[in-house]
């Protein structure tokens, strides 16, 4: 299983996980157990994501494509 490591894009890629799923920053916080404001700092660009919150957001992705709500 391939795991991307802090991507450049990471800010876009949350940002399209969000609009696909039509979840709020607020939601999507809640589904990952971290806090709004770590995921506004994300699609800001302003934080990149703990090694430990890169793997629960892959882990969500992986999840939701599963059940075919993510492309």
């Amino acid at each position: 299983m391939a795991m991307i490591r802090q991507p450049k894009n990471f800010p876009e890629t949350v940002k399209e996980v969000r609009r696909q799923l039509a979840l709020s920053q607020e939601e999507l916080a809640h589904a990952l157990g971290v806090s709004f404001a770590t995921v506004n700092r994300w699609e800001n660009g302003k934080t990149m994501p703990s090694k430990l919150a890169q793997r629960q957001f892959e882990q969500f992705c992986a999840l939701k494509r599963e059940q075919g709500e993510l492309v």
